[in-house]
């Protein structure tokens, strides 16, 4: 990370006229950014007061979290002296996300388990165990998947011979379920967050820094880049560059153009920020998509990708690092820096908008029909008969299709679906490692199928894009891909299988979807490298 890179936000023709400088110029005049620094709780209107009253602490997280420093660093040497250095995470959302992007902008080693597919879960279970520390991160612990990671974890380290407690770190808020079970559990060390900051926002806390800092990270840099940029974000100026962000998206959602193509342009510099687009997406899409509207991101490859150098009058394509292709908004400057600019810019954006930022209303609705599912086992089996089998993939669709005609038949039956200026969701309840070549999926249907397309990892987009899909503009089509499992886990203490829970998770986003009028299409791939070669090739018939 290049500490030099000064935060900046460069804006191009956003939408005609002057919109975008008119928004800026209002909200200087309403001295919105120092009253977001000042954590003034009344700017999202009345309704919004009570959450925002409890959600705004993450604007001084840059001095608040220093004492953080020291303690990261002396559990680091201590694990480190007793030849523990390898980090396993198990959180999801706003507890894995920063510190993936942290790791990854630093270059050093860091195991996510933000799923429930059990490949991957056992990919990590057979690395060095006498070398792994977990840390388990959630703001109270019942989070159904990382609970699950915690049982089996220490199950595993047991059956290792070693002390299990010894071995697990928690963060969490004081007072959760989680940090009573991690003191009667005797766990090595508890951390505890600051309870008034949505995970989300959680970058600054020790739901980023703790799992970043043992691994490696310098977080004391990220630190100092935050509070470089505070000055910067919290100025009632026309050149604050979190002013013009927040200006630029609202000012596009205003013309149409609701979704965000991000990515990041700097590639090959010391400063990419890797990751940075998914940790992005979460704050944004959580954020404000709700109430029918928001902005939807999009997270692609790079400025030639599909969807990013072609992007329609719907979309706004922002490159994260310099001004390149198609890019109409860019922003530029060192990751702590980054993480402050997008989230006052999300946060003031969410005025604009007319929206609460800090609640996530339909978030548990996919959660509640997963835990309904999970309680009659015999919804997730048999009962539920696919439309047709094609090859090596089962089709199960919203509406009935015959499948004679092939694969590539049904993805334009289905693709036919979509309203104009709509968008296609790609969500893989797959293992992120073994089955990544998933995620070339994106391209190749956002190529063909003339649709903003995203792509997310199940059920890991539950916790960011999946709040958009059930309350942002409700203009989406759904494209569930779930794979076969052949060597499934048992969850400790617990009635289900992860290979139970990760298809319990799919089944249940999809009926609620269904519920809220969208088309879903779930292809299930009864051989998982077959079925998705299947599949690609039915793609590049459309």
């Amino acid at each position: 990370m290049a500490d030099s890179t000064m935060l900046a936000v460069a804006v191009g023709e956003v939408v005609p006229g002057e919109t975008v400088a008119d928004l800026v110029d209002k909200l200087v005049e309403e001295r919105v950014a120092s009253r977001l620094a000042a954590q003034d709780p009344t700017l999202w209107g009345p309704d919004a007061e009570s959450e925002a009253a409890i959600r705004l602490a993450w604007t001084t997280l840059y001095k608040t979290s220093r004492p953080l420093i020291g303690e990261i660093e002396a559990l680091r040497e201590e694990l480190r002296s007793e030849g523990v250095d390898r980090v396993v995470l198990a959180g999801m959302g706003g507890s894995s996300l920063a510190p993936e992007v942290i790791t990854a902008a630093e270059g050093v080693p860091l195991t996510v388990l933000d799923t429930t597919d059990p490949g991957q879960v056992a990919d990590a279970l057979a690395g060095d165990l006498d070398r792994t520390v977990l840390v388990v991160s959630s703001k109270s612990g019942g989070t159904v998947e990382t609970d699950s990671h915690r049982r089996i974890f220490a199950a595993a380290f047991t059956e290792a011979g070693m002390d299990a407690a010894s071995r697990i770190v928690v963060v969490t808020d004081p007072g959760s379920p989680l940090a009573e079970l991690a003191e009667s559990e005797g766990y090595r060390r508890v951390f505890l967050a600051d309870p008034n900051v949505g995970g989300r926002y959680s970058a600054l806390t020790a739901f980023g820094l703790v799992p970043a800092g043992l691994a490696g990270a310098d977080v004391a840099r990220l630190l100092d880049q935050a509070a470089s940029a505070s000055d910067m974000v919290s100025a009632d100026v026309d050149d604050n560059p979190a002013l013009k962000l927040a200006a630029s998206l609202a000012a596009a959602h205003d013309a149409g153009a609701e979704k965000v193509v991000l990515t990041t342009t700097d590639a090959g510099s010391a400063s990419t920020l890797t990751g940075f687009g998914d940790w992005a997406e979460q704050l944004i899409a959580e954020s404000t998509g709700k109430q029918g509207t928001g902005l939807l991101p999009v997270v692609v490859g790079g400025p030639n990708a599909p969807g990013f150098d072609d992007a329609g009058p719907d979309a706004l394509p922002v490159a994260i690092g310099p001004m390149l292709g198609a890019a109409r908004v860019s922003t530029r400057g060192p990751l702590g820096g980054q993480f402050l600019l997008w989230e006052y810019a999300t946060a003031i954006a969410g005025r604009l908008l007319g929206i609460n930022p800090f609640d996530q209303p339909d978030v548990e609705a996919a959660k509640k029909a997963a835990r309904s599912l999970l309680d009659d086992p015999s919804a997730l089996g048999g009962s539920q008969a696919p439309s047709t089998v094609v090859g090596h993939v089962e089709v199960y669709a919203s509406a009935g299709t015959s499948g004679d005609d092939g694969l590539a038949a049904v993805l334009r039956e289905f693709l036919g679906s979509a309203p104009e200026g709509g968008y296609l969701a790609v969500q893989a309840y797959l293992d992120r490692l073994d089955d990544a070549s998933a995620a070339l999926l994106r391209t190749e249907l956002a190529g063909r199928a003339g649709l903003q397309t995203t792509f997310g990892w199940g059920p890991r987009f539950l916790h960011s894009t999946g709040q958009y899909h059930k309350g942002g503009h409700q203009n989406g089509i759904f494209l569930q891909i779930t794979g076969a499992v052949e060597n499934d886990l048992d969850v400790p203490d617990r009635p289900y299988t992860l290979g139970t829970l990760q298809l319990a998770q799919a089944l249940g986003d999809g009926q609620v979807l269904l519920e809220h009028g969208r088309p879903v299409l779930r292809l299930h791939l009864t051989d998982r490298a077959a079925g998705l070669a299947e599949l690609v090739r039915a793609i590049q018939e459309l």
